[in-house]
């Protein structure tokens, strides 16, 4: 208890994890209308699909560079500015919708957007929280800030969900309003920014990529997180699973969408509590391993509270992983390179849910739903005891330090 007193004593800390948990609430609340506007539109899971790798693409192009922005310029500011970018779009959206011209070009372009502003976003948040508490405190400042992200991605899907049973106007609305405060309260967060003067090269651009490659233990977890979500992701689904597997509504969906963080949640308290000290690598390929069996309980289940409850087990061991690899590589990174190593982590975890999304959204077209996260999951089981061979350093890492 005495040490999350002393996390809430920095305010920059708080401000920040506060402007987070605005701009996440939104963004899922942003996700489940668009998820379910286009497939009103259009019907498709190959559409619902698209919108998943139209994130994926620019976000894949531009990640690197914006590494390199974010160990150049105030990681704040710049994190504000993605913001209120993504503001922006929700404006245009709220005008489509009063013109009623919304459609699925619309969709796929704002996509586009979207993705391309969140390779900049993903690389400021994570290189800016190191910058605001004292290493000693990184591993719980991480599963506190994990908390309230889960409980916005909790509340975000939930109150879409419902907000968008007024039309969608309302949800789009409500974004805006969420992220522009969202924007306004990332300015207000003091740090020591140190200016940079050093010449802007190939292999400075490049040196996260490097720094990734050869230490193995980052590599082996970044890698391992990136195919769990590739594989393993039913959220771009999950309109279908909704509508024609569990015969439930907008409100159905939302609480679906808000399942994972809700377990997330759980588990951030308890690693809030009790944070890892030991065995933390096995610890975290078993993590991975039950996101995927609980991915394979959720493509089987045709009932409403049954998914939820897979739903929520896959949030509570995604978050096992989340914490320890952002603590991992927030611990061994050195500062003047947060910002590129953190475009790497984007380009690995960020953009897969994009393409994750795609995949399944693919698979589902050719073969059906249940079959794309059933296989998914299979895949995801496979992959972590794979990396029990294939990362040995990772497997055996005793502690975080």
């Amino acid at each position: 208890m005495a040490t999350l007193k002393n996390l809430l004593t920095h305010r920059s800390f708080v401000r920040f994890m506060g402007a987070r948990f605005l701009v996440i609430t939104a963004n899922q609340m942003l996700m489940v209308a668009v998820a379910w506007h286009m497939y009103d539109l259009t019907g498709s899971a190959w559409d619902l699909g698209l919108v998943g790798l139209f994130q994926f693409v620019p976000a894949l192009l531009l990640t690197l560079p914006a590494g390199h922005v974010a160990d150049r310029v105030h990681r704040g500011r710049l994190f504000a500015a993605c913001v209120a970018i993504q503001a922006s779009v929700s404006m245009l959206l709220v005008w489509a919708t009063m013109g009623a011209f919304v459609s699925r070009d619309l969709i796929l372009m704002l996509s586009i957007v979207l993705g391309g502003t969140r390779a900049f976003q993903m690389p400021a948040q994570q290189a800016l929280t190191p910058m605001l508490v004292p290493s000693s405190v990184l591993q719980r400042a991480i599963a506190l800030s994990s908390s309230a992200l889960q409980a916005a991605t909790i509340g975000g899907p939930a109150l879409g969900g419902l907000l968008y049973a007024q039309g969608a106007l309302t949800v789009y609305a409500a974004c805006v309003v969420m992220m522009l405060l969202s924007s306004a309260l990332t300015l207000t967060v003091r740090y020591v920014h140190r200016v940079r003067h050093d010449a802007v090269s190939w292999s400075s651009a490049m040196a996260g990529v490097s720094f990734v490659w050869r230490n193995k233990i980052l590599l082996g977890a970044t890698s391992l997180d990136l195919f769990a979500v590739l594989l393993g992701g039913a959220t771009a689904l999950l309109p279908i699973y909704a509508r024609d597997v569990l015969h439930t509504g907008p409100e159905g969906l939302g609480l679906l969408r808000a399942a994972p963080a809700a377990g997330a949640l759980l588990m951030s308290f308890v690693m809030l509590r009790w944070p890892l000290y030991r065995h933390v690598g096995y610890i975290l390929l078993a993590a991975v391993a039950v996101f995927g069996g609980a991915t394979i309980v959720f493509g089987l289940s045709h009932h409403f509270g049954l998914s939820l409850l897979a739903l929520a087990v896959t949030g509570a061991a995604d978050n096992i992983s989340v914490v320890t690899r952002l603590t991992l590589t927030q611990i061994q990174t050195p500062d003047e390179i947060r910002g590129r190593v953190a475009a790497v982590n984007s380009i690995f975890i960020g953009a897969s849910n994009q393409l994750g999304e795609f995949e399944s959204g693919a698979v589902a077209a050719l073969w059906g739903p249940m079959v794309s996260v059933i296989s998914g999951g299979v895949g995801t089981v496979i992959v972590a005891v794979a990396w029990l061979k294939l990362f040995p350093t990772l497997a055996r890492r005793d502690r975080m330090q």
